[in-house]
């Protein structure tokens, strides 16, 4: 009886999700696989009782419970797919050390040969999985087997390097926080439970000493050895990086590729980088951007998800005609719905507004005696993050008007606007200023202030200079990718700040190492608006109506 209400629940959810509907039972068996090397690394085989239609490989680091076993077990295997979801080597019963994303070319090679062994294998293939769980997918893609007949790549990073350094800054609290996580994930439960509770103020008080190095230490105790290893290579070029940047693979690739991201994801340039290199290569691809953060993607995305997995699974593993050719690109316009596009990114308008002096946003070009704005980042008070594209809870849009009001940002805002705008591409900001060190960072954000008042972020933007700066310098900077609505009413503001801390480290001033430094110097920002140079905001524009 239990088993039948069940099954009656999950179609019940099914329908209310509009998601297909389980057809089948499954069983779940332990197994393990041998590498190369000796290690042994286990994993669970979800095994549907009825009619096969293919079969998934999992790789996680994170456990084979509750939420992985369910979401990409139970899910797939009721549907009609084997699945083997498998602990990556030094995780969860599995043998050897865990070094995050060193090993996963060789095991994924080594289980993909093991796979076709067994019994169950169904002679064809697909991978799927989320985050690192995508990283796993592009290491097997490096060399992809024949029965490798596609995958799905759900905010899965492909360079690692370009992730941790590619701003030129370590993108510090993501990875601390990672590290934290991943060092205590296989304590008792209850331990489990009371560091998840309490990681957020620890690793909050951690980003506030230095040097970076041994205050992440001191925090992860014995855990996460890799750590100072990552804070020293802050070259994405270093042969340090070789089994963890595999920028080369997109140009390997030729298996149907789904992509799933979201405009407030820490992995979203990479997502849409994977599009844009495999579909220029006409590698059959798709992708599909929500308005979610990292985590939310299985949660507030979980339906699409699901259904989307379902149909690229139906189509390129399974071979079933789909009933309708979906789209190349299908992106939620934030506070508008759904738009499909055959391309990323869209022909666009460009829209041009300068920053001009006391805080002002606007189409007119400022005059050539128009004075320059000023602000000093001082490393030790750093400018805080607020929001944006982060692991952690506060990641997202987020109400963020304390920042503008800080001494050591300046702020320019627009007019309320007479119609709604939507932005869809890629914002650029081209910023005259100087510096009196040459060591500073940029930050810059797009916000959108409400007819209440009230300021949430749209797209960031941030990098990390080196170059002498005693003469106005325009610098070219792109923000995060945007679909975006701007009601009508609302106003655009545009923020600059010496640095992001502690999404990114904070710039010492002294162009010392990030793992060893201590000193700190502040910098004074000039941003130009006159005889200097100009300093504009290009927005790209599409026409759209709120229907």
């Amino acid at each position: 009886m239990s088993s039948r209400i069940a099954r009656l629940g999950s179609r019940l959810l099914s329908r209310v999700l509009d998601v297909p509907p389980p057809t089948t039972d499954y069983t779940v068996s332990r197994v393990t696989t041998p590498m190369r090397d000796g290690v042994e690394l286990v994993g669970s085989h979800y095994a549907p009782t009825g009619t096969a239609k293919g079969t998934l490989l999992v790789r996680c680091p994170y456990g084979r419970g509750f939420p992985f076993g369910p979401a990409f077990g139970a899910a797939y295997a009721r549907r009609g797919y084997h699945v083997l979801l498998q602990s990556v080597r030094g995780t969860f019963g599995s043998g050897g050390d865990f070094e995050p994303m060193v090993n996963e070319i060789a095991d994924a090679v080594d289980t993909a040969a093991w796979l076709r062994d067994q019994p169950w294998f169904t002679g064809t293939f697909a991978t799927i999985g989320l985050s690192y769980l995508g990283f796993t997918q592009w290491a097997l893609l490096t060399d992809p087997p024949p029965e490798l007949k596609a995958a799905i790549v759900m905010v899965g990073p492909h360079d690692f390097a370009e992730s941790a350094w590619g701003t030129g800054a370590f993108t510090l609290d993501n990875f601390l926080g990672w590290s934290d996580m991943m060092a205590h994930q296989e304590d008792r439960p209850l331990a489990v439970v009371l560091r998840r509770f309490l990681a957020p103020r620890l690793v909050a008080r951690t980003h506030t000493q230095a040097p970076a190095g041994a205050a992440g230490r001191q925090l992860l105790r014995s855990g996460a050895p890799w750590y100072e290893s990552w804070l020293s290579h802050p070259d994405g070029t270093d042969p340090f990086w070789e089994n963890m940047a595999l920028s080369d693979t997109l140009d390997k690739v030729d298996v149907p590729v789904l992509l799933i991201g979201g405009w407030q994801d820490l992995f979203l340039e990479q997502t849409l980088t994977q599009f844009q290199r495999l579909k220029s290569r006409g590698v059959p691809t798709a992708v599909t951007i929500g308005s979610w953060t990292h985590t939310q993607v299985m949660t507030r995305g979980g339906a699409t998800v699901l259904r989307e997995s379902l149909a690229w699974l139906d189509t390129h593993l399974a071979e079933r005609a789909p009933a309708s050719e979906r789209a190349a690109v299908r992106v939620e316009v934030n506070g508008q719905g759904w738009l499909t596009m055959p391309d990323w990114p869209p022909a666009a308008a460009e829209l041009e507004l300068h920053l001009q002096p006391a805080h002002r946003l606007s189409a007119a070009t400022p005059a050539d005696t128009a004075p320059p704005s000023r602000f000093t980042f001082d490393p030790a008070a750093p400018t805080p993050t607020l929001g944006g594209r982060l692991l952690s809870s506060s990641a997202g849009y987020q109400e963020d008007s304390a920042l503008s009001r800080r001494p050591d940002v300046v702020d320019f805002t627009g007019e309320p606007l007479t119609e709604d705008l939507y932005l869809v591409g890629t914002p650029v900001i081209e910023l005259t200023q100087s510096c009196d060190n040459p060591n500073r960072d940029i930050f810059v954000r797009l916000s959108v202030v409400d007819v209440n008042g009230k300021s949430r972020n749209v797209s960031d933007g941030f990098r990390r200079l080196t170059t002498p700066s005693d003469e106005p310098e325009t610098i070219r900077l792109e923000l995060d990718a945007v679909a975006h609505r701007i009601p009508a009413g609302s106003r655009l503001r545009v923020i600059v700040a010496g640095g992001c801390h502690p999404r990114y480290d904070r710039n010492l001033g002294t162009g010392e190492p990030v793992v060893s430094g201590e000193r700190m110097v502040p910098a004074t920002h000039t941003i130009h608006h006159g005889t200097g140079g100009v300093s504009r905001l290009l927005l790209p524009t599409v026409a759209l109506s709120a229907d």
